[in-house]
């Protein structure tokens, strides 16, 4: 089955436009989930809307908006007074303008999309805007609305397709230096450095996501299956922490600790050299000149014919 889309409209660059569909990028589907419950019946608990002051349940067709002006004071705002500040990104992704990649702080990234093609009607159009982005090392940056809220959306190639990176506005981003201002400026020596520097060594690799483990998931279903067998759950014991007694005592610690993880760590397997089928095993490696050398100095001497003419001879 189909993923259902999440948005349909357009996307559109000056004249250019396609009919287009925004699917969610990742999915927490897969999470452990619970449902609150009454503890004496095990009924499902359930929220209901009610009158803050009455106490009484109100149904849906009585509920409306409201913004609150003053204390406790509030201004009706329907639905067809909202419909009236609609905006033509409703509809359409407008391209606004385009700029490098490297220039989008990582702090306005919200959450991605998939874009796609809403059916075969536009391809050729959408195959367009992608690989002009593509080739100009850039990325586009429009308009969307989303559940009633217009949002900054940026949008890079991915594969056949697009990819949406919904953008915060400025007034969304605190300033870092309400919480590094206090920070000292502290100078480290050059023994602490190389120490920090050997763990980073002995730690680094590559980006594989594929490699992540949710230990927190795989204890949630452990903990629920021993749950549904009847087994007894009990917390473990806190460890007490190792007292550190400076920063220096530290490092070593840890260029001790993260040097043993690393000889622990099976070495990757060497691959054999591809066999020819076919083809006869040498009995000796060339290795170059030396090589050649050596097995010459190995192979035992054959006298010429020559020489074996004058023994004859004599």
């Amino acid at each position: 089955m189909a993923p259902r889309p999440y948005w349909k409209g357009y996307l559109r660059l000056s004249l250019v436009s396609c009919p287009i569909a925004l699917y969610p990028a990742t999915s927490e589907r897969e999470k452990v989930s619970f449902n609150q419950l009454n503890r004496e019946t095990h009924h499902r608990v359930r929220y209901r809307k009610v009158d803050e002051v009455s106490g009484e349940e109100v149904p849906s067709d009585q509920i409306i908006k409201g913004y609150e002006v003053a204390k406790g004071e509030y201004i009706e705002i329907t639905d067809d007074e909202l419909a009236s500040v609609a905006l033509e990104s409703t509809k359409t992704i407008e391209i606004d303008e385009f700029v490098p990649k490297g220039e989008i702080d990582e702090l306005y990234n919200i959450r991605p999309y998939y874009i796609a093609p809403d059916g075969k009607v536009g391809q050729d159009a959408f195959v367009v805007i992608r690989d002009v982005i593509e080739q100009m090392k850039m990325v586009a940056i429009g308009r969307v609305v989303l559940t009633s809220r217009e949002h900054v959306i940026c949008i890079a190639p991915r594969g056949k397709g697009l990819m949406g990176t919904l953008l915060r506005f400025p007034y969304e981003v605190r300033n870092a230096d309400e919480f590094f201002d206090d920070i000292p400026n502290v100078k480290l020596t050059k023994d602490m450095m190389d120490l920090a520097r050997h763990i980073v060594e002995t730690k680094t690799g590559h980006f594989k996501p594929e490699a992540f483990e949710d230990h927190y998931e795989h204890a949630l279903k452990e903990l629920i299956e021993k749950k549904a067998k009847g087994e007894k759950i009990e917390a473990p014991k806190e460890e007490p922490t190792g007292k550190v007694i400076n920063l220096m005592d530290a490092l070593r610690r840890s260029v001790k600790a993260e040097t043993g993880k690393a000889a622990a760590r099976p070495a990757p397997a060497k691959k054999g050299r591809k066999k020819i089928e076919g083809q006869k095993e040498m009995l000796l490696p060339i290795a170059g000149k030396k090589g050649a050398r050596e097995a010459a100095r190995e192979e035992p001497r054959r006298p010429s014919r020559a020489h074996a003419r004058q023994r004859k001879a004599g």
